[in-house]
C-alpha cells in the first residue's frame, strides 16, 4: 500500500521551517499591506508563535501608536521601534510584522537583514488606499490630501522594501492564498544562501 503524499503546501511548511531555523520571518510594507493579518496566519501555519511589533511597542509604552507620535514626534518613535525591534530579534523562531516605517529606518533594517527573514507584502495604491481609508489611525496619513501621502510614501519606500528577501504580492485574494504564496516563496530559499545554519 503506498503512503498518501504530503500536499504541496506540506512540503512548503518544512521547507520554510528549515530554511529560518530559529530566526524571525519579518513582514515589511505599507501600512494596509496586510502584515498583520497574513503574518498571523502564517504563523498558524508554520505552528510558531506570532507578534505584532506595533502591539509590543504600545504595550511597553502604555501608549497607542498615534499617541506616541503626537507626544514625542516621529524620530523618537523610530528609536523606540529600533530597539524593540532588536529585542523581538533575539527571540525565535516566530513571525515578526513591522510598522511601515521600521524597514526604512537604516538600523532596523540592518537588523532585520543580518538577524533575521524578511518579506516584503507588496501591494498597488488602489488595494492599499481601500484598505486604509476606512480607518482613522494612520498618523503619517492626518494631512490635507492622505491619498496622494500615500501614494509619495509608496515612490519613498518600495525602493527600501525591495531589499528584503522576498516579495509576496498583497492583493484582493483570500489571505490564506496569500499566507501559502509567501510559505511556499520562503520555502524556495532553501536553495540559497540564505537557509539556517544547521548548528
Amino acid at each position: 500500500m503506498t503512503q498518501p503524499q504530503p500536499s504541496v503546501l506540506e512540503q512548503d511548511i518544512a521547507a520554510a521551517r528549515s530554511v529560518l531555523g530559529r530566526r524571525n520571518l519579518v513582514f515589511v510594507g505599507l501600512m494596509g499591506a496586510g502584515k498583520s493579518a497574513i503574518g498571523r496566519l502564517v504563523a498558524q501555519m508554520l505552528d510558531i508563535p506570532f507578534v505584532d511589533s506595533d502591539h509590543e511597542i504600545e504595550r511597553v509604552s502604555r501608549m497607542s501608536i498615534p499617541e506616541l507620535f503626537e507626544a514625542y514626534g516621529e524620530p523618537e518613535f523610530r528609536a523606540l521601534e529600533a530597539r524593540v525591534i532588536k529585542r523581538l530579534l533575539k527571540t525565535g523562531p516566530r513571525v515578526l510584522s513591522t510598522g511601515g516605517g521600521a524597514f526604512m529606518n537604516d538600523a532596523t533594517r540592518a537588523m532585520v537583514l543580518a538577524h533575521g527573514l524578511s518579506v516584503w507584502l507588496k501591494a498597488d495604491l488602489d488595494v492599499l488606499w481601500t484598505r486604509v481609508s476606512k480607518r482613522d489611525t494612520r498618523p503619517l496619513l492626518k494631512t490635507a490630501n492622505p491619498r496622494k501621502t500615500l501614494s509619495d510614501l509608496l515612490d519613498q519606500r518600495y525602493p527600501v522594501y525591495a531589499k528584503a528577501d522576498v516579495t509576496v504580492q498583497s492583493r484582493d485574494d483570500a489571505k490564506e492564498t496569500i499566507a501559502a504564496e509567501a510559505i511556499a516563496a520562503v520555502a524556495r530559499l532553501d536553495r540559497t544562501q540564505k537557509k539556517a545554519p544547521t548548528s
